[in-house]
């Protein structure tokens, strides 16, 4: 047996630097963000990338065997950086050897390459951050580093770990998810393993996959075969979508379903691939994504890389199949799992795999291919049957450096459905395949939106409509909508009573929702006192411990825990009240209970060694902690136990001065009346944020210690308020008692407004920060956060206004205040010169941004100046949001168009060719690529003007041509890959040019028409939205933007229709409602040019 080494040493690996991250909190309500809620508050946002290169070093954590070398990177996310097949020397994930972080993730940074382990969403809040990490060494000679946090947005905490087993070429990933809080929470994971590609990669998914799906499931491919239009792409007659070669746009697709446990690639010209094994019932997850296999698949490589080429993702989801799909996880529970990642090589296209054995079989005519690769050495027995007929039989030596791999020439007439493969160690089958019958089997239909609560019939089904949004964490269907309608119908459906209190409790409103719990109770005992479920009195308890109302409290969960579901968490509960009136004694009892129902529970593990502790019973104590770090090395209050019951400094050395775990631990201590335990570990986090000292006072506080708590919180007070973003229901509580006790207190007053806004109370939120103004004028964060509830909220753009206008005056080197004032310009419709007058006075922060940049170059382009825009452009390297391209490229083409444009009415015919070339590829420092499909209508007719003014006459048709092509029905245009209507216009054009007036004149009359049937229309954000483009914090009115969208539809068509006037009134009315419309400005100008039309 080989030896498994596991070590941690530095490893220097040549890194760009980002940007620091934004010191505002950001809310983002109503951000979309791969399918679902891109909320990222309590995370600072870190907006900027910088380009620059350096070596930076971090903390390397190695596990290598006879076959396998695995680096992990505890500083980035917990993520294997590196995975590398010893026997061939093929990295059988994605090795990227650089750090080249782009604005991909939630909240900015993301790298690409490796395994990321993406939870409680996707992706990763915490992708880029450090998580907590040991080293363990198993009795059986493995080696384990484990990797662990909580995060930060719901409080759960997710363990992931590491195992090389000796003489094993697999990485066994065992996670842990456990549910930290008192309340149901939602999570998905997603473990997103890269894999290199080229034209000679496959994806490897099971045979059984015939169909897959898009996010949300809203549409669905035929797989491997596409036939149809999928991601704007017409596959048909018949393309094999499993190679990446074939996908020219960027595109994910998750499998319908599928009984295998594997999913993988394989790489023809190395002849190696990597495997995903899990069980599929917990792990059922199977999904690719690629940027494509075109110039914008490529522009997004250089984003992600120096040197390491493109890749695919091959993401492997558990206890989901989709993005988003979330499941409950419950107060107390875990969940665990494991995933396997191993190396093949030689044998093909894999059929079936476990984490022992893969195997192929294909079968071309009469001859057969078997292919058999193993993880460790073994012997086994090979079969092939053709019905009860054993026509192939094998026995081999096997290792994870040899595969079988051999061509033979079947029986006659075997069929394929009637074949079986087989390997055998003795009479224990290892793993088998029978090819799937080759029939037709129809596609799944894609889902539907939700209805608007009041087009639902039943309240059941109103329920079901909030509870999804709920779980699947909507970004713009509100759950309450569905709840308040039934309880409208109904004040007493104990279902949306429930949830609507729940909901209240989640934002801190504990007194509103005991009355809905209460109703709840009503209902449910009307005619039975002991209902079906304890959920309503393990709630009320909740609500009314949260209000202080401890003893009314204690009686409800006791009620509770009269139904089995409830047990674990209710006796929690009571064990903590019961500490608070030092019942030891009961309170170990109720320990004891809340374990026989579930062992899993790390709070109430931990509460056993404390009482143990607390009681004197230190050996037993001691015990336990033992118990509990053989379970999970990392649990955090078992280190701590261990450090104050016999000094060990396992804590120090791997929480170090995590504020987020102390907090935690010490809220934990502070529910039993544990103040000094509390305050004793509030000392071991991060000194210099002002929450941990809000808490300490609030302990003090609470032990009966005024004077000290009242220095506490002047020590709060005194700390900066950069990146301080509470999310706690208790951290309430703290800051409206350090606002009791010191009246003055601005900081208190910001943050809990803070809380509130992120928790939807905006009355509450803007209560408090308008106090804190009155207490500090001097508060630009404040101020910052009134202009955006002013107008978000308020509607009210001039106190919105004044508001920000007056943070920026008192921070005026805040690169990202001047972004937010200029974008409130915008929304206040101020002129292009107006705002063009501002970033030209602050051109120093306009050279910090890119989107500070890229509003300046538009600007340029709207004022009819586009060689200016042009210059910007060439002079900078951008790095795109994903999500939000499209906004530089768009400038670039509009400039060199509109140069194009001057060129041809001036005669100069060579330079407007020369600029159109231009127009039509894209340079590298624009950090983005062209899409496949993208549209150049305008691009084509300008070609062909400038041709047929040249006399070059076939020219100029091959060009009209092509800007006749195209979809000529009109659609709202939201996203980047959208068709703007323009596109439409210079197909009219074109079919003008070449002489077709009546197709023209249609497509014209098809602007107008479009115009005129729509601009009445209740827009809405598309419920199945995967991201949208803006990363804005103020929020849009998509009923405007319908209206000026149609009207600039009508100037189009009124314009292709040479009816000036008209068109002239409605290029009019855009300009009144949104004064910086590009559109709008550019092709008005056409009006008066009958040669450019």
């Amino acid at each position: 047996m080989d030896d498994v080494k596991a070590w941690a040493e530095p490893v220097v690996i040549p890194t760009y630097r980002i940007g620091e991250p934004v010191k505002y909190p950001m809310f983002l309500e109503k951000r979309v963000y791969q399918g679902s809620s891109g909320v990222v508050y309590p995370h600072p946002v870190i907006d900027r990338i910088t380009g620059e290169k350096y070596d930076r070093q971090y903390t390397g954590v190695f596990l290598e065997n006879r076959y396998l070398k695995i680096l992990i990177l505890p500083e980035i996310g917990g993520r294997v950086q590196m995975a590398l097949d010893k026997t061939n020397g093929y990295h059988f994930v994605y090795y990227n050897r650089v750090i080249k972080p782009a604005l991909v993730g939630l909240a900015g940074p993301w790298i690409s390459g490796g395994i990321e382990f993406n939870w409680p969403q996707h992706h990763r809040p915490s992708t880029f951050d450090p998580l907590l990490w040991r080293i363990i060494e198993n009795p059986d000679g493995s080696r384990t580093v484990w990797c662990s946090e909580i995060e930060r947005m719901f409080h759960t905490r997710g363990t992931h770990s590491f195992t090389l087993h000796p003489d094993q070429a697999y990485l066994e990933v065992g996670v842990k998810l456990h549910n930290r809080t008192c309340t149901p929470q939602t999570f998905l994971w997603w473990a997103n393993p890269a894999v290199h590609v080229h034209d000679e990669t496959q994806s490897i998914f099971p045979p059984d996959v015939h169909a897959v799906m898009d996010h949300g499931k809203r549409d669905v491919s035929d797989f491997p075969i596409a036939t149809g239009v999928y991601y704007k792409v017409n596959y048909f007659p018949g393309t094999d979508i499993s190679r990446y070669r074939n996908i020219p746009v960027p595109t994910s697709f998750m499998a319908y379903r599928s009984d295998y446990d594997f999913i993988g690639n394989y790489d023809y010209r190395a002849r190696a691939g990597m495997l995903h094994v899990a069980n599929h019932h917990i792990v059922p997850g199977k999904k690719q994504w690629t940027w494509g296999n075109g110039d914008f698949g490529r522009a997004w490589d250089r984003q992600l890389t120096d040197e390491d080429g493109p890749y695919i993702e091959l993401m492997c989801g558990a206890y989901t199949d989709n993005q988003p799909d979330f499941s409950w996880i419950m107060p107390g529970e875990e969940k665990s799992f494991k995933q396997y990642f191993l190396p093949y090589k030689h044998i093909g296209a894999v059929k079936n795999a476990t984490r022992e054995i893969a195997l192929n079989l294909e079968i071309q005519g009469s001859e057969a291919r078997i292919g058999v690769y193993a993880t460790r050495p073994r012997e086994v027995k090979v079969q092939l049957l053709a019905g009860a007929t054993l026509v192939f039989e094998r026995n081999l030596n096997l290792s994870p450096e040899t595969a079988f791999d051999e061509c033979f020439t079947l029986p006659p007439a075997p069929k394929n459905c009637d074949l079986r493969l087989s390997v055998w160690d003795g009479d224990q089958l290892l793993v088998e395949y029978t090819p799937q019958k080759s029939e037709s089997r129809p596609i799944p239909a894609p889902a539907v939106p939700a209805r608007l609560p009041q087009e639902i019939a039943t309240n059941e089904e109103l329920y079901l409509n909030g509870l999804h949004l709920e779980q699947y964490r909507h970004a713009t269907y509100a759950a309450e909508s569905y709840y308040e309608e039934a309880l409208r119908r109904d004040p007493f459906d104990s279902r949306c009573n429930n949830a609507m209190g729940l909901l209240l409790y989640r934002q801190g409103m504990f007194a509103q929702a005991e009355m809905h719990f209460r109703k709840t109770i009503r209902r449910l005992t009307v005619r039975n006192p002991n209902p079906y479920d304890g959920e309503a009195y393990y709630n009320l308890g909740l609500s009314l411990k949260m209000q202080g109302r401890l003893a009314e409290a204690y009686d409800a969960f006791y009620k509770s825990i009269w139904n089995g579901t409830w047990l674990d968490a209710g006796y929690l509960e009571l064990a903590r009240l019961e500490c608070r009136k030092r019942q030891y004694q009961e309170a170990l009892s109720s320990v004891e209970r809340s374990l026989s129902r579930n062992s899993r529970n790390q709070q109430v593990r931990h509460l056993k060694i404390a009482l143990l502790r607390h009681t004197g019973l230190v050996e037993q104590a001691g015990v336990e902690v033992v118990k509990s770090l053989e379970d999970d090395p990392l649990d955090f209050a078992a280190l701590w136990e261990g450090f104050l019951l016999d000094g060990d400094g396992s804590f120090a050395e791997i929480v170090r001065d995590s504020a987020q775990v102390c907090q935690a631990l010490a809220n934990d201590y502070a529910q039993c009346g544990w103040w000094d335990d509390a305050m004793r570990v509030l000392q071991q986090g991060k000194q210099s944020d002002p929450m941990l000292h809000y808490m300490h006072g609030w302990l003090l506080q609470e032990s009966g210690d005024e004077e000290k708590a009242r220095h506490a919180f002047r020590m709060a007070k005194s700390l900066p308020a950069d990146y301080c973003f509470p999310n706690r229901l208790e951290d309430i509580e703290m800051l409206q008692e350090a606002m009791r006790v010191d009246p003055t207190d601005a900081r208190a007053s910001y943050y809990l407004g803070n809380f509130w806004y992120a928790h939807r109370r905006y009355g509450e939120a803007i209560e408090c920060w308008e106090r804190a103004l009155t207490l500090d004028g001097n508060f630009p964060a404040v101020q910052r956060n009134l202009g955006l509830a002013y107008y978000n909220v308020h509607k009210d753009v001039v106190r919105a206004w004044l508001s920000l206008d007056a943070a920026f005056k008192l921070s005026p080197g805040d690169a990202r205040l001047l972004f937010e004032l200029d974008q409130l310009e915008k929304k206040r419709n101020s002129s292009p010169q107006q705002r063009l007058s501002r970033l030209e006075g602050h051109l120093d922060l306009v050279e910090e941004r890119d989107d500070l940049s890229i509003e300046m170059v538009t600007l340029h382009n709207l004022l009819g100046e586009p060689g200016r825009a042009y210059e910007m452009l060439m002079k900078r390297v951008f790095h795109p949001w994903e999500g939000g391209e499209g906004k530089t490229t768009g400038q670039y083409v509009t400039s060199l168009v509109e140069m194009g444009k001057s060129a041809l009415v001036r005669g100069d015919y060579a330079v407007a060719l020369e600029f159109l070339e231009h127009a039509q590829a894209y340079p590298d420092n624009l950090g983005e690529g062209k899409l496949a499909g993208a549209q150049e209508n305008h691009i084509h007719y300008y070609f062909g003007q400038v041709y047929e003014a040249m006399g070059k006459k076939e020219l100029a048709r091959e060009h009209f041509e092509k800007a006749a092509s195209g979809l000529t029905e009109p659609t709202s245009a939201l996203y980047y890959n959208d068709q703007p209507p323009e596109m439409i216009y210079y197909q009219g054009l074109a079919r003008r040019s070449l002489g077709q007036e009546d197709e023209a004149e249609c497509i014209f009359q098809k602007l107008v028409e479009y115009g005129r049937n729509h601009w009445h229309d209740e827009v809405q954000v598309d419920y199945f939205a995967v991201s949208l483009p803006d990363f804005l914090v103020f929020e849009q009115d998509l009923g405007l933007l319908n209206k000026i969208h149609c009207h600039y539809m009508m100037a189009l068509g009124y314009t292709g229709l040479t009816e000036r006037e008209q068109a002239e009134q409605q290029f009019e009315q855009v300009l009144a409602l949104d004064a910086c419309h590009l559109g709008a400005a550019v092709h008005r100008k056409m009006l008066s040019d009958q040669f450019l039309t």
